[in-house]
């Protein structure tokens, strides 16, 4: 079974809904259900004219699209609220507004070398991002979250970079697989091409579309 999901590693619902998705597959484990899986992440970008180069702070982007900082800070309230309920740690007070582009040529760069770590390291970026607070547009920050790959760090700055034609190609072309599938909205699971789940489900609702397809 292959899960492709779609993502953008500033988006707390992805992160929760990534920690779901995992909590399901351990249900899955528990019952006696083993699938044959192959989970990969595709990108996604909610802020694409987000800066490179000059991050600013979440609360004030939030501030400005959701109407006032007081709303923002009940969003922000509500996401930090349900990461926790999942283990997750969000400190959104120090978070830095950034553009994702770079952090997706990483990820796809690392989904063609090592697609085993691709998970981890997208949990390193977001764990970057979520909790401590770090520009995730930063050459030298997504490097460091690639450590457990040990690619060469010349060859992790080509693709961070841009400077690899075929990453950024792979980066746009995963934009477009998105849109040809009229997916909007992340996080979206799609199992086998042919099967999609949006939204951070909670943990047993993964559990049982992940039985129902391994059975079917």
């Amino acid at each position: 079974m292959r899960v492709e999901i779609v993502s953008d590693v500033v988006c707390p619902w992805c992160y929760i809904g990534k920690r779901r998705f995992e909590a399901g597959l351990v249900m899955l484990t528990a019952q006696g259900v083993t699938p044959d899986l192959s989970v990969s992440y595709r990108a996604f970008q909610l802020d694409p004219a987000a800066p490179i180069g000059a991050p600013t702070p979440v609360r004030d982007a939030y501030a400005k699209k959701f109407g006032g900082a007081d709303r923002a800070d009940q969003i922000l309230a509500t996401v930090t609220r349900a990461a926790a309920a999942e283990g997750l740690e969000f400190h959104m007070d120090i978070a830095l507004r950034a553009n994702t582009l770079r952090a997706h040529r990483l990820l796809a760069f690392v989904g063609r070398e090592q697609p085993s770590l691709q998970g981890e390291v997208n949990e390193a970026i977001m764990r970057a991002y979520f909790t401590e607070g770090r520009d995730i547009a930063d050459p030298a920050t997504l490097v460091a979250c690639a450590s457990s790959t040990a690619i060469d760090d010349e060859r992790l700055l080509s693709a961070i970079t841009g400077s690899n034609d075929e990453i950024a190609r792979a980066v746009s072309g995963d934009l477009e697989w998105a849109a040809a599938r009229d997916i909007t909205a992340v996080p979206t699971f799609v199992i086998n091409d042919s099967f999609a789940v949006p939204g951070a489900q909670d943990a047993p609702t993964f559990a049982r579309l992940m039985k129902k397809m391994t059975t079917s």
